[in-house]
């Protein structure tokens, strides 16, 4: 689907404006169409989960000075919560399987009776996601999820992973993966943050120390609490 620069404005929580210096600065992929810059739905998601820019300057606001000192677009932790969707979420250790196939079909039959979705359904759509293009980030992180679902509820769940054995993930810097976080989101504007949110966790030294040590649901509740506090305060 073709996004204008007010749909992707309004996806990734800025002004307009800001979307244009992005295009100045050529951040943000794009092209043009009678004049008009159009967006791919699929290319804003890739440039959200590739790293393609700091993804704190929108996370945070860091947009333009007047929307700083407005206060129009500075997005908390109450808005795009990772906290939230952990806790509705689950912590699951040991899962089972030498390849990434084997551990996601393992992880949607232990938690689609929890949101109510056949297993199988969710497993194909994960791996279609895969097959074109890995979702492992860097760091033994990877984020399974799908462009083609979201969650009918008002509210997004995030499950982590901690597989039996890293696995061979197809990750850019070649480290195989120890944590994955599978998203399940309820509309494209918190998918997108949310995936954001995650990848900025991966780059963090504390956290990925933190998950390789296997932490309880309580643990990591109470780690994602403090980390969004310090950076995603309004």
């Amino acid at each position: 689907m073709d996004l204008q620069v007010k749909d992707v404005a309004e996806l990734l929580n800025v002004s307009e404006s800001t979307i244009h210096r992005w295009l100045s600065e050529e951040k943000i992929p794009a092209y043009k169409l009678n004049q008009q810059y159009r967006f791919s739905r699929t290319e804003i998601e890739d440039w959200v989960f590739n790293h393609k820019r700091d993804h704190t300057e929108v996370l945070q606001g860091h947009s333009d000075h007047k929307e700083n000192k407005e206060g129009s677009h500075l997005l908390g932790s109450k808005q795009f919560s990772l906290y939230r969707a952990i806790h509705r979420g689950n912590v699951l250790s040991n899962i089972p399987g030498e390849t990434k196939e084997e551990v996601i079909r393992a992880t949607m039959k232990a938690i689609s009776p929890e949101i109510g979705l056949d297993a199988d359904v969710l497993t194909d759509l994960l791996l279609d996601r895969e097959h074109l293009q890995p979702t492992a980030l860097n760091n033994g992180i990877g984020i399974p999820h799908t462009r083609d679902f979201l969650l009918g509820s008002h509210y997004d769940i995030v499950t982590l992973v901690f597989p039996k054995q890293p696995l061979v993930y197809g990750a850019l810097d070649g480290l195989p993966v120890h944590t994955l976080f599978f998203l399940f989101a309820c509309d494209d504007k918190r998918h997108l943050h949310l995936l954001a949110k995650i990848a900025h966790l991966s780059t963090q030294k504390e956290s990925l120390d933190f998950l390789k040590s296997h932490p309880t649901k309580e643990a990591v509740l109470d780690h994602v609490k403090k980390w969004e506090s310090l950076n995603y305060a309004g």
